[in-house]
């Protein structure tokens, strides 16, 4: 496969399409290597993260004023498409610099903007998310953590799981009830700086059918401090708000990720297909194989497109949580199919870790799952029907 980043959009300026070409020469050349390694210890190398920063590879849609490059998503999609392609599922990029990083820009206090985002774009503080808990899912609304005020401090109790760049993470906006009486409107989202926070504990990096290059895990907080200035914004209640708020980005983040798997496994299923032999000549020669083929790029196409006009969308703030819903459940099914089919081609092989088809199939599955299922999705879509 090419080590060239995927044809430009309609929405990428000159300077998107450079990034993708860099995203994409620097993870084939300088990170590919180490994918065996970072699979068997289950998790990237802590010093990936500072040298991603170090090529402004985080947090790219960040403004100046806090250490980031002034991009916009579009800079930030064309790095998470070319990791897809790339076969780097397991980066917690998207989480860290459009996920984390975008709560921090949106609603913080400029204090709080000042002290974590330039850490941030650097690699010195990876960020993480913990909503979920061991018995909620996808209902934000019966989080069990808790942030009880003492004095002029929170103390932070509770259990979250299935936390991406749980092992890493030195920052985490935790949501928790401040007010528990107050439903929804009792949630906060609190800010845990886990340098030397006393109570604080990482459980086990947790196993994965997929994703074994990402730290993935339990975190416990118990009766840990928290002073007041780490109330996302300053304020409480805010928090279920927050998260409604900014679930489109995360979503589009999510399809960018699949469409990138997409475009990346199809490369690599038509290389494979003209060069493997079977029955005297390449496994291209036979209709099936072709029209398979044609298939899973079509369906990549079609998929590449209702990206492209969803984020199109984005960066003209219009885009509404409906389409953010259609892009995440259709695109990360259309993955699964893709992904089966390229892996069928590939034949016992495709069963192998000698090819990374196998893999990317395995990774797939959890788009349908994270960020809400794709049934909470067609939930959300139908209530604009």
């Amino acid at each position: 496969m090419k080590d060239l980043a995927a044809p430009a959009s309609p929405w990428m300026t000159d300077e998107h399409q450079m990034l993708a070409e860099m995203t994409a020469n620097f993870i084939n050349t300088e990170w590919a290597p180490k994918f065996e390694k970072w699979r068997k210890q289950s998790e990237m190398d802590r010093n990936s993260w500072n040298e991603a920063g170090a090529l402004g590879l985080l947090c790219a849609s960040v403004p100046e004023e806090y250490g980031g490059a002034g991009g916009d998503f579009g800079h930030e999609a064309a790095i998470l498409i070319e990791a897809g392609r790339a076969n780097l599922a397991s980066w917690g990029n998207g989480i860290h610099s459009g996920i984390v990083a975008h709560y921090i820009l949106a609603y913080g206090t400029e204090e709080q903007k000042q002290r974590w985002l330039p850490k941030m774009v650097s690699g010195e503080m990876v960020g993480a998310l913990a909503m979920t808990e061991p018995s909620t899912g996808s209902d934000v609304q019966a989080i069990k953590t808790r942030a009880v005020k003492e004095g002029n401090a929170y103390r932070l109790t509770g259990q979250k799981t299935f936390i991406t760049n749980g092992q890493h993470a030195e920052l985490i906006i935790v949501a928790a009830k401040t007010d528990p009486s107050l439903g929804a409107k009792g949630v906060s989202l609190v800010v845990v700086e886990t340098e030397g926070a006393a109570g604080f504990q990482r459980g086990r990096n947790l196993e994965k059918i997929g994703k074994h290059a990402s730290d993935t895990s339990e975190l416990f907080f118990d009766n840990v401090e928290i002073p007041p200035e780490n109330i996302l914004g300053g304020a409480e209640g805010q928090g279920f708000y927050q998260m409604m708020q900014q679930l489109p980005q995360e979503r589009l983040i999510i399809a960018c990720e699949a469409v990138g798997a997409m475009e990346g496994a199809v490369e690599r299923t038509i290389a494979y297909a003209r060069e493997r032999q079977a029955f005297g000549g390449p496994l291209m020669q036979f209709q099936n194989t072709r029209f398979k083929l044609a298939e899973c790029k079509t369906k990549t196409a079609v998929a590449r497109a209702f990206l492209d006009q969803c984020i199109a969308e984005h960066l003209r703030g219009a885009l509404t949580v409906e389409r953010a819903a259609m892009a995440k459940y259709w695109i990360t099914d259309t993955q699964g199919e893709v992904l089966d089919e390229c892996l069928q081609l590939h034949g016992g092989y495709g069963f192998m870790q000698e090819y990374a088809i196998g893999e990317m199939w395995a990774d797939a599955r959890v788009q349908r799952i994270y960020g809400g299922t794709n049934e909470i999705m067609k939930e959300l879509i139908s209530r604009s029907l």
